[in-house]
């Protein structure tokens, strides 16, 4: 028989009251079984942990001893219980994140990564600015939990769920003579720019964009005309602002403030692109599922 948590509990009660009745009551047992498993305690240890003499009951040196130790001993393992019961219900460890540059400009993901820190202060997140495809591969590896992404196909062990719909705009140069006498509300046909020269994301960096971009293009009729390409949704923004091209951007990257530049509003029907939020299938683990669902509620609140 070896040394058990529950010699150590009983030992405590009766060391902390010196009290085989009183320590018995606290445990909600009698006191011949305590008092039994205290002297099964002392067998196992080879020492004698208390003094009985005249109703009085003193710890030994061994039994100060083992007052310390076992106190220490209990607390590392109600710590230990406490921490595994709070990782089991996500409210610690650590959840890996990847976003595309352009996502957190939608207000619902800064919301809903605010609301998260908020509610689970001692998770730690680590948020890692990559494209989709990039996203895709870090979830195969298992370097990424969650991915924030642009709908797309995915490999059979990753699942994605819709969180919301980005509108696209173009965007040109304020004075461009097609949109120049439009009103603020108006909406343009990407057909009607057709011939223009356009700047768009580079495909490494802005890979859920621009395939969407060349798609949407191609539902229009023709193949863009790419002269110029860019990491930074700021920097095409410039450029269509310069009259250098125009572009297509998420409309939520209408909060990036350039002289001369004018989002307008696409009228193609499948001028939208679809946010996903994006893991591996069968994944259990309560830390997704919480930030999930934040991200759901944010995305439909």
């Amino acid at each position: 028989m070896s040394i058990e948590l529950r010699h150590l509990r009983y030992f405590l009660a009766v060391a902390d009251t010196l009290h085989f009745g009183r320590a018995a009551e606290r445990l909600s047992m009698s006191q011949p079984p305590l008092s039994q498993q205290i002297r099964q305690l002392e067998t196992l240890l080879g020492a004698r942990l208390f003094l009985r003499a005249n109703r009085r009951v003193e710890l030994t040196e061994a039994g100060r001893v083992l007052q310390e130790q076992a106190t220490a001993v209990l607390e590392r393992m109600d710590k230990a219980v406490d921490l595994t019961q709070r990782a089991q219900r996500g409210e610690t460890g650590e959840l890996r994140i990847g976003l595309t540059r352009a996502t957190p400009l939608s207000t619902q993901i800064p919301r809903a990564i605010f609301a998260y820190r908020q509610q689970f202060p001692q998770v730690q997140l680590k948020l890692r600015e990559m494209n989709t495809l990039q996203q895709i591969d870090a979830l195969m590896a298992g370097e990424l939990d969650v991915g924030l992404i642009r709908k797309r196909a995915l490999p059979a062990p990753l699942m994605s769920r819709k969180l919301f719909s980005d509108p696209l705009a173009l965007v040109v140069h304020d004075q461009h003579p097609l949109v120049r006498a439009l009103p603020a509300d108006a909406s343009v046909a990407l057909r009607l720019f057709a011939h223009e020269p356009f700047v768009g994301f580079l495909r490494e960096v802005g890979a859920g964009i621009h395939d969407h971009f060349i798609a949407l293009c191609r539902s229009a009729g023709f193949t863009p005309r790419i002269i110029q390409e860019a990491g930074e949704a700021s920097t095409l923004i410039s450029l269509a602002a310069s009259g250098l091209g125009v572009t297509v951007l998420p409309a939520s990257c209408s909060h990036i403030q350039v002289d001369g530049a004018r989002f307008v509003a696409l009228s193609d029907r499948a001028a939208s692109s679809e946010v996903h939020v994006a893991c591996r299938r069968g994944t259990a683990s309560p830390l997704i599922a919480h930030f999930t669902q934040l991200l759901q509620g944010q995305a439909h609140g």
